[in-house]
């Protein structure tokens, strides 16, 4: 379909751009775009004005993916838009240049502009400096803001630290509730098998090009107060959403491999294309290598955490693994058993994108941060739940927790979540079908919680007005207690997993259906069930009886015993959530009395 209007028709309108995505409509090498010249130009050093204008160009029609990347999609702002704090903080630099009558350009650096240019906050606010070191400015700041009897709330200089990645010397500043970092302009150079690169004073155009893509080369000149495209092709690809590097891709990642992540990362956070020659560089063996060999374990795991934690993990994750990048950075151990196959990649991506759609939908309620992010995590593991290895003493271990420990450096904290979700994921599968009839249907024989079925049939043995939802409250109970306040993510995990239970499991990882919908109506049917039974926060729920007074009424010195009374007892008081802790007590003395006669 072709509108009627000429395809270069330039127009005035007032209001914002319109894109319609390809990607979100499913159509391959389709998409509707809207786009328009305005008024007044925006301000860019060393680019003509006639550069800045906005075509008015709609179409839809099958194009090539050199033409779709070249098509203007995206508004930026006019012109940058200060805060009443940015303000002040670059009129006191500014005062600080005239007071110590200094011949200094300063700039602010790369993300603040982009963003600033895009209409988004930011408070990471960078300066860079041409004729003096940082820490040299930090001291000229200071000087000055003495003299008007301001407080500095903070201020640090971090040295060179190149074994831990830190090239550069940072000083830092803290004022008006504001961190500032000073650095100078820069070049660098990197030798061959080393990822420490040579580090000396540059221009700013020196700098721009050393940047690891055209949309973070950009500077905001303080002194003129003008965005600097040194690149001539910075504010070109923020327009067309592009991820391009200012060099040669291939030449770029090799001096510095974490920039393919970086890439990876920006594209997936703006739903920026990556550049044909960037995919083909980051997709090369010697690029992966490069990776895998020059990039700590803690660097690579940050970025996959920004990743995770950003508003694109799927498509982040979908590039790592189209340019072959994901067993480079999920590094698994040789041992691993059974071998993962080759589909668990799009497998993989299946439970990611099945996860986020959930966590997203309207109804299932609000998750924090953290636990959006590890059940992203849980999902993307979901293959790998049953996956170990050998340790140096041979014991077997998860490979998720190798994954997380030494693949990404990431805490133990987030490792042992993971699995935990994994665990009870395994659990809650063999409960589904009971909460949601509220019944106790085909629960006698459960692997996982043979013990407490055990004291659960030796209290309703001995009372027939046992309530008749005990055995899966108690069963429900017991599984939440262990899980706490993650076990939304352990029921959304599982529930990926009951709606493909008994597909065939020939069929392609492509066509896996989760049937969201159903998933979602089982989840809102079973958190009702679990608030009926009163059980959200239970394992914040004290136990009746304490290890002191089991040690009294049992007459115990320690031990084992301790531990299974307490096993026990909790099972009664799951079965009996109106139960106080007298009655607990009495069941205890019964229960004792009982055992005594038998023995």
């Amino acid at each position: 379909m072709r509108l009627s209007l000429p395809i270069n028709t330039l127009i005035n309108l007032p209001r914002p751009l319109l894109r319609i995505s390809s990607s979100r409509y499913r159509i391959p090498n389709r998409c509707l775009t809207v786009a328009f010249r305005t008024s007044s130009l925006l301000r860019v050093s060393g680019v003509s004005p006639a550069l800045c204008c906005y075509w008015f160009s709609t179409t839809m029609t099958t194009i090539g993916e050199e033409d779709k990347q070249s098509i203007p999609s995206i508004e930026l702002k006019e012109n940058i838009d200060l805060t009443e704090k940015e303000r002040m903080i670059f009129d006191r630099l500014l005062d600080t240049l005239r007071h110590c009558n200094l011949d200094t350009q300063l700039r602010v650096a790369g993300g603040w502009v982009r963003d600033k240019l895009l209409g988004k906050d930011s408070d990471d606010i960078d300066i860079a400096i041409d004729n003096m070191s940082g820490s040299d400015f930090l001291d000229k700041f200071k000087e000055y803001l003495s003299t008007r009897d301001e407080e500095v709330q903070g201020d640090t200089v971090i040295e060179r630290n190149p074994d831990q990645s830190k090239h550069l010397e940072t000083a830092k500043l803290r004022i008006y509730d504001q961190w500032i970092d000073f650095v100078n302009l820069r070049s660098e150079e990197y030798t061959e098998n080393s990822r420490i690169p040579t580090m000396k004073f540059g221009t700013a155009k020196e700098d721009a090009f050393r940047r690891d893509l055209t949309i973070n080369s950009l500077f905001y000149n303080i002194n003129t107060g003008s965005v600097e495209d040194l690149t001539e092709r910075g504010i070109d690809d923020l327009k067309s959403g592009r991820i391009v590097t200012p060099l040669p891709a291939k030449a770029t990642f090799l001096d510095d491999p974490l920039r393919v992540l970086r890439a990876i990362r920006f594209g997936a956070r703006f739903s920026f294309t990556l550049d044909e020659e960037l995919k083909e560089a980051a997709s090369s063996e010697e690029v992966r290598v490069a990776l895998g060999e020059k990039i700590s374990r803690e660097r690579i795991g940050n970025e996959i955490d920004l990743m995770i934690s950003g508003n694109g993990p799927v498509s982040a994750v979908t590039y790592l693994s189209d340019l072959k990048l994901l067993r480079v950075v999920f590094a698994f151990p040789s041992s691993a058993e059974p071998t993962p196959s080759e589909k668990c990649d799009s497998l993989c991506q299946s439970y990611l994108e099945a996860m986020w759609s959930l966590i997203q939908a309207p109804g299932l309620g609000e998750f924090s941060g953290e636990q959006r992010r590890l059940a992203l995590y849980a999902a993307l593991f979901l293959p790998f739940r049953k996956t170990v290895y050998k340790d140096n003493k041979g014991k077997s271990i998860p490979v998720v927790n190798h994954i997380f420990k030494f693949s990404m450096k990431r805490k133990t904290s987030d490792a042992e979540t993971v699995m935990n979700i994994h665990r009870t994921t395994e659990r809650f599968l063999s409960l589904i079908g009971s909460l949601q009839l509220k019944n106790d249907v085909q629960l006698d024989k459960l692997d996982w919680a043979t013990d407490v079925l055990e004291h659960w049939k030796s209290i309703s043995l001995n009372d027939p007005e046992v309530p008749g939802t005990s055995k899966i409250r108690v069963l429900t109970g017991i599984l939440l207690r262990d899980i706490k306040d993650f076990w939304r993510v352990a029921l959304l995990t599982s529930l990926l997993l009951y709606t493909v239970d008994g597909m065939n499991k020939d069929q392609e990882i492509e066509r896996l259906d989760f049937q969201l919908d159903k998933t979602r109506e089982i989840y809102l049917t079973i958190e009702e069930t679990i608030r009926e039974l009163r059980l959200d926060n239970i394992w914040d729920v004290k136990p009746l009886v304490n290890g002191r007074e089991i040690m009294q009424i049992a007459e115990l010195k320690g031990g084992s015993q301790i531990r299974e009374w307490q096993q026990k007892l909790l099972t009664w008081q799951l079965a009996y959530p109106s139960g106080s802790a007298e009655e607990c007590k009495d069941w205890m003395r019964e229960m004792k009395a009982k055992r005594q006669r038998t023995e």
